[in-house]
C-alpha cells in the first residue's frame, strides 16, 4: 500500500464548506487504497488574528506564550477536518505536532526540526486511520525543556509535510494551496505569468527565498536534501500542478525560469561608520543573535577613515533591528542610522544565469528603459536581485517578464492553462 503525505493550507480550510471539500478530496484518495498522512494549517487568517489579539494585550509578548497561542489555530483545523472525514465514513484521527513526533530545537517562533519519531503515526496508519497532523508546530527535544510547544515560523506546515514525507518514505508529497502551482511570476502582479510543470530544487529555493510565497524555503531545502519530490497543486481543481524535483533538462530550458518580487524589505544605512576592523561584526552579530536575517549588504569605499554601510532586513523585523542598532551606532561613533521602508526587491532566477553572458545587462537595461533606479544589487550563481523603489515594483516585474520572454512555453513543454 502506497503512503501519501498531503498538506492543505489555510486558504483551503477557510470555512466549513472548504473543510468539507478538503475532506472529500482526502476520502477519495483514501478510497484508492493509499495510506494517508494529512498536514493542515490554521483556518484562513486565524494566525494573523491571534497575533493581532496578542498585540492588543501586550506590545512585547513572551515567545513561549506566543507559541502556545499560535499552535491552537492548527488544533482547530485538525479536529474539524477529522470530524468532516468521520461524517463521510472515513476512519481518521487528529494529532498535534508533538503527538506526531515532531521534535525541534528551543527557538520559539522559528524552531527547526531536530528529528521525527513516527511511532504514533505508524500505529494509527496500521489501525486503518487517515492521520491528520497539526502543521507549523512541534515540541522541544532538549532534556532541560522537553515537551515545550514550539512553532516553525511562517509557512511551517510545508516543512512539517516534507519532513514527514522524508521520514516515512512517502511515495508522494503534495502541497495543496489556492493556486495551481509555481508560476514564472506572481500572476496577481504579472497577468501573463505561466505555470511551470517542473522546477528544480535550487531554482525553487531561490524563488522562495526572494519572495515567492507558494513554498517555504526550509521545506524546499528538506525536499532537496532528502530527495523528496514535491507536487504543488490547487485544492480547487484536478490540475497536476508543478513538480519540484531534480530537473535533468535544466540546460535545455530558458536560462531564466522565474521572477520573484518581495515587498517585505527595509534598507538600513549606517552613515560615516569608522573604517576599521570589527565594525561589521559589531553591527551584524547582534542582529544574528536576535534572529534577524540580513540579506543584501553594500559597503562603500572608505574615505577619510569612514564609510557607509547599507543592508536590508525583512520589513517585519525593522522595528527590532532599529532598536538594536541605535545604541550600537552611537557607541561606534557613526554619524547616523537612516531607514528606508519604501523599497522592494525584484529577482530573476534560473540555473546558469551568472554563467550566461548578457543577462545582467538585459535586466539592468530593462529597468533603465522603464525609468527605474537600482539602489542595490545582489547576485548568486542562479539569481540576480535588484532593490528598487516599492512604487515601481509591478512595472518592473511586468517589464522583466517580457524582456526574458517568460510567457513563452519552453521547448517541448505544452502551454498550461490557468
Amino acid at each position: 500500500m502506497s503512503l501519501v503525505v498531503q498538506k492543505y493550507g489555510g486558504s483551503s480550510l477557510a470555512d466549513a464548506d472548504r473543510i468539507r471539500h478538503v475532506a472529500r478530496r482526502i476520502a477519495a484518495e483514501r478510497a484508492t487504497g493509499s495510506s494517508l498522512v494529512v498536514v493542515v494549517s490554521a483556518m484562513g487568517d486565524t494566525t494573523d488574528h491571534l497575533i493581532e489579539l496578542a498585540g492588543q494585550i501586550t506590545r512585547d509578548p513572551d515567545p513561549r506564550e506566543m507559541d502556545r497561542l499560535l499552535a491552537t489555530g492548527e488544533y482547530q483545523s485538525c479536529a474539524l477536518v477529522t470530524m468532516a472525514l468521520h461524517t463521510l465514513g472515513t476512519a481518521a484521527v487528529s494529532l498535534t505536532g508533538a503527538q506526531a513526533g515532531i521534535r525541534t530545537d528551543t527557538a520559539h517562533g522559528r524552531a527547526r526540526i531536530a528529528n521525527v519519531d513516527p511511532a504514533r503515526i505508524l500505529r494509527e496508519l496500521e489501525a486503518g486511520n487517515v492521520v491528520i497532523v497539526a502543521g507549523f508546530q512541534g515540541s522541544t527535544a532538549d532534556s532541560h525543556s522537553a515537551g515545550e510547544i514550539t512553532t516553525l515560523g511562517r509557512g511551517g506546515s510545508d516543512t512539517t509535510a516534507v519532513a514527514l514525507a522524508a521520514r516515512l518514505g512517502a511515495e508522494r508529497c503534495e502541497i495543496f494551496t489556492d493556486v495551481e502551482g509555481i508560476f514564472t511570476a506572481d500572476p496577481r502582479v504579472v497577468p501573463e505569468a505561466r505555470l511551470l510543470p517542473v522546477i528544480g530544487y535550487e531554482e525553487m529555493l531561490e524563488l522562495a527565498h526572494q519572495g515567492a510565497q507558494v513554498m517555504q524555503t526550509r521545506a524546499v531545502e528538506l525536499g532537496w536534501v532528502n530527495d523528496v519530490e514535491i507536487a504543488v497543486r490547487s485544492t480547487f481543481s484536478d490540475h497536476p500542478g508543478t513538480r519540484i524535483k531534480e530537473d535533468p533538462d535544466v540546460e535545455q530550458r530558458n536560462k531564466v525560469r522565474g521572477l520573484a518580487t518581495d515587498r517585505n524589505v527595509a534598507k538600513l544605512t549606517l552613515v560615516a561608520v569608522p573604517d576599521r576592523p570589527g565594525i561589521a561584526r559589531g553591527v551584524f552579530a547582534p542582529l544574528a543573535d536576535a534572529g534577524i536575517n540580513v540579506d543584501m549588504i553594500v559597503q562603500n569605499v572608505g574615505h577619510a577613515g569612514a564609510t557607509d554601510l547599507s543592508f536590508t532586513v525583512p520589513r517585519s523585523d525593522l522595528v527590532r533591528a532599529r532598536r538594536l542598532l541605535e545604541p550600537i551606532v552611537t557607541e561606534m561613533g557613526a554619524r547616523e542610522l537612516t531607514v528606508d521602508d519604501s523599497v522592494a526587491k525584484v529577482s530573476i532566477v534560473g540555473a546558469g544565469v551568472q554563467n550566461a553572458p548578457g543577462y545582467a545587462a538585459r535586466m539592468f537595461g530593462t529597468l533603465a528603459d522603464e525609468g527605474i533606479n537600482i539602489e542595490m544589487i545582489s547576485t548568486s550563481e542562479i539569481r540576480i536581485t535588484c532593490m528598487i523603489g516599492e512604487a515601481h515594483l509591478e512595472k518592473a516585474a511586468r517589464a522583466l517578464h517580457r524582456a526574458f520572454e517568460l510567457e513563452r512555453p519552453e521547448a517541448g513543454v505544452p502551454a498550461q492553462a490557468h
